[in-house]
């Protein structure tokens, strides 16, 4: 895959030559100042507000449980646009899907309302590319806050807009399905991501207006934008690094509980192409079991995995030592956590030292196997 777009292909080369000849590395610049851009960030003070009031009602039941369940059942629905469909399929191409099940995801996305699947799969595959650098949207070398949720507040760095516009989106943009997505994005958004969640509980679970806003919309959405922004931050930042200590991700139990599988963010990051996403299809990863489902009834097929042995020997060759299997006492007792050191504790982390995210800027590879190769010598070439 190349790290240019087929269209506007000199322009995008040309405003990468600039940032190749300003800067031979790309890393964090820590003198750089982010500028808040306060609509944003009132807006989702305003969101969370009304999302713990939501909250706040269920858990002292004055909703009903009718509309408990369908709010969890759709949050979750939505959840699986974003993992199964946005992130494994469109992203990463980690398997293929029918013409139906791609709508079928497309609305499920649209659902959980973290903008259209071009947009998210173009700031995706940023993210790898130049992770954990100022390329990254949400770069976790600035801390918990600002790779959670503070870079949706603030303007982007100047390396994540004109590293954007050189990502290769030539396949999404050849899809008609997204693109048609892209185009009425916020007309679909109203439909399937509030008129039709508030609308139901009203009308088949009489709950009052303004309870079924602040739950079946305000509590599910900031529920399930907070279990989306841990993989960005959490699975960042407090964890192991048992396929590659060269990689800022790590393997988060706790993220991988709350988001259905996406947790194994060091093996994700390691092998982006698996369409498990975790060394383990049934440990913690009910999305790799759905897409098993889609193919038994023949809606997904041509699944990647990586192989037994390209895994032993990743873990063998830049593991940090902590494999459940593979790995060796020393580096197992190097991890530490506030409270009981249990892996489903949030606080569980290596104390080893996270590596150095310091990449070319061409960045690192997002597809195939041989990109195992690509990434390693990459690295090598500029971290010790």
């Amino acid at each position: 895959m190349t790290a240019v777009s087929e269209n506007g292909n000199l322009n995008n080369t040309t405003k990468l030559n600039s940032l190749l000849i300003n800067s031979k590395y790309i890393g964090t610049d820590y003198s750089y100042k982010h500028e808040i851009v306060w609509k944003n960030a009132i807006g989702f003070l305003i969101l969370h507000l009304l999302g713990l009031w939501g909250v706040g009602l269920m858990v002292t039941g004055n909703i009903g449980l009718k509309s408990c369940i369908w709010t969890i059942l759709y949050m979750y629905a939505g959840s699986t646009g974003v993992t199964v469909g946005a992130h494994r399929l469109f992203t990463h191409k980690s398997f293929k899907a029918t013409p139906l099940l791609k709508v079928f995801l497309l609305c499920l996305q649209t659902i959980a309302g973290q903008n259209s699947t071009f947009i998210w799969a173009r700031d995706h595959r940023l993210h790898h590319r130049y992770s954990d650098t100022d390329g990254d949207p949400h770069n976790s070398k600035r801390g918990f806050f600002f790779c959670h949720i503070g870079w949706l507040m603030m303007k982007k760095h100047p390396y994540v807009i004109e590293l954007g516009r050189t990502i290769d989106m030539s396949d999404l943009q050849a899809d008609k399905m997204i693109m048609f997505q892209k185009k009425y994005y916020y007309y679909l958004y109203f439909m399937v991501a509030f008129l039709i969640p508030v609308f139901v509980s009203i009308y088949f679970f009489n709950e009052h207006w303004l309870s079924s806003f602040l739950v079946c919309y305000c509590a599910r959405y900031i529920l399930q934008l907070n279990g989306t922004w841990l993989v960005n931050s959490a699975a960042h930042l407090y964890g192991t690094r048992p396929y590659d200590r060269k990689l800022q991700p790590v393997e988060s139990w706790f993220v991988s509980c709350i988001s259905l599988g996406e947790g194994w963010h060091n093996y994700h990051h390691a092998f982006p192409w698996d369409y498990k996403a975790a060394e383990e299809s049934m440990h913690f990863n009910c999305n790799a079991t759905i897409i098993r489902f889609f193919e038994r009834i023949g809606l997904a097929y041509d699944l990647k995995i990586a192989s037994p042995d390209m895994m032993r020997n990743r873990i063998l060759r830049s593991g940090d030592g902590t494999h459940h299997v593979l790995g060796n006492d020393e580096a197992k007792s190097a991890v530490s956590a506030i409270g009981p050191l249990h892996p489903l504790n949030p606080t569980y982390n290596s104390t080893l030292k996270s590596p150095d995210a310091i990449l070319k800027p061409e960045g690192l590879p997002l597809f195939h196997e041989k990109d195992v190769l690509i990434n390693d010598i990459i690295r090598g070439n500029i971290a010790g």
